[in-house]
């Protein structure tokens, strides 16, 4: 009998820092994790400062002579670089190390191909390889070399590299109609939401941040939970019941990242433009990583190029069972701040306190003394506003309430719904 073993990638990791103080170290670091994730193991580093990459090959020809000398010292089986290559790129560094080159933008995906759950995020993953693919068929020529196995080739991709451009076409095409599906149905159920003045709030935030520990404590809604980067890639909405009955429907997103793969962007904008459309943002920030501030401007970077803009922002520090005390951190971009541990529950009646007072400062307050033939307004109330008090009388119901704006006139007036 012959056991057969999985033989974990070995790679090494290249990056090129551009200026001094930048942080080329830091996402390298970032990079060894995603790799992690990925199933390999980084074994060797190499940073190259030049004012800009090569054109040709990422780094210069004396760096790719040392990686050379690296990738035999430390038996790896393929080399990560910290940007997304070029066709040419990734060409001409497969054929001068002569050993499978691959850029973050390939790992992401790879890591995004073993997450997908659900029919939606399979389209989006596939959608996202196969428009990265797309450029860089002719780069590998008839051999498809990188069907050995390993990173990159996680679902579709065996597949897809066994097609020729005008199929690879013709699925993307595909794809993008049932993704246009798929938004169609989002933008039923915002309508929906709209027409009962359902409040909506998105949870953002860095890749391991605790958004879904977030979701699961504050709701029960059970999605993974994993110190790892991308755990949960499907977003999921709950309900949260808050004070005076109000209630708020919560969306995990896909967690963010340095150098975000545009390929990503595009294919998982419906899903991320939920923070588009929410009415509050939840910006979740991992408190103990000593990258939490960098991180938080990558968050509000990625939000801006999604037109996530004016929106009520809570922003809460995260892992405070963790985080160092001494280290105190601020949001000018937030209008509130609220320090909490999801993992332990500590802050989170504060959280639930602050959305309520969040929802309620966009109702309006309002007494009213509703005759009994209009009584059914109050049905109205109790499900898009805040019933506070009611009085029956003999003349009819007096009330007081929060009531959206847009309901305000027919609660105060008893005006007819056109």
């Amino acid at each position: 009998m012959h056991e057969n073993k999985k033989i974990q990638e070995r790679v090494i990791l290249v990056g090129v820092s551009e200026q001094d103080g930048d942080d080329t170290e830091d996402s390298l670091a970032e990079l060894a994790e995603l790799v992690e994730t990925a199933g390999a193991t980084a074994v060797g580093v190499v940073i190259q400062k030049l004012d800009r990459r090569h054109p040709g090959t990422y780094v210069g020809t004396g760096k790719v002579q040392e990686i050379r000398e690296l990738i035999l010292e430390t038996d790896a089986t393929g080399v990560v670089c910290d940007d997304e290559l070029s066709p040419a790129q990734m060409r001409n560094l497969t054929d001068l190390l002569d050993i499978k080159v691959m850029d973050r933008t390939l790992v992401i995906l790879d890591i995004f191909a073993g997450r997908a759950s659900t029919s939606e995020g399979k389209i989006q993953v596939e959608l996202a390889q196969l428009r990265y693919e797309m450029t860089r068929l002719t780069g590998y020529g008839r051999s498809m070399s990188r069907l050995g196995g390993g990173i990159g080739t996680r679902g579709s991709g065996e597949k897809k590299l066994e097609m020729d451009r005008r199929l690879i076409s013709n699925r993307i095409s595909q794809l993008k109609r049932e993704l246009e599906e798929v938004k169609q149905h989002r933008e039923v159920t915002r309508s929906r939401r709209v027409r009962q003045n359902q409040p909506v709030a998105a949870i953002v935030g860095y890749t391991n941040a605790g958004k879904s520990t977030l979701l699961n404590v504050l709701t029960d809604a059970d999605v993974l939970e994993m110190d790892a980067l991308f755990a949960t890639l499907d977003p999921t909405t709950r309900l949260l019941t808050l004070g005076g009955k109000q209630e708020l429907l919560l969306t995990d997103t896909v967690g963010f990242i340095r150098k975000l793969p545009h390929h990503l962007i595009d294919a998982f904008r419906s899903t991320l433009e939920e923070a588009k459309y929410a009415d509050y943002i939840i910006h979740v920030v991992d408190a103990s990583n000593p990258q939490a501030e960098k991180q938080m401007h990558i968050v509000y970077e990625t939000l801006h190029r999604l037109g996530v803009e004016n929106k009520p922002i809570l922003t809460l520090f995260n892992k405070q069972d963790l985080a160092d005390a001494s280290h105190i951190l601020h949001d000018a971009k937030a209008d509130t701040v609220l320090r909490v541990s999801a993992k332990t529950g500590s802050g989170l009646e504060d959280v639930k306190q602050t959305l309520a007072d969040m929802i309620r400062s966009d109702k309006i307050f309002m007494e009213r003394l509703v005759p009994y033939t209009q009584a059914a307004i109050l049905a109205k109330i109790r499900t898009a506003g805040e019933l506070v008090s009611e009085e029956y009388r003999e003349d009819g119901i007096f009330i007081q309430a929060y009531v959206p704006k847009s309901l305000y006139p027919l609660a105060a007036f008893g005006e007819e719904e056109s």
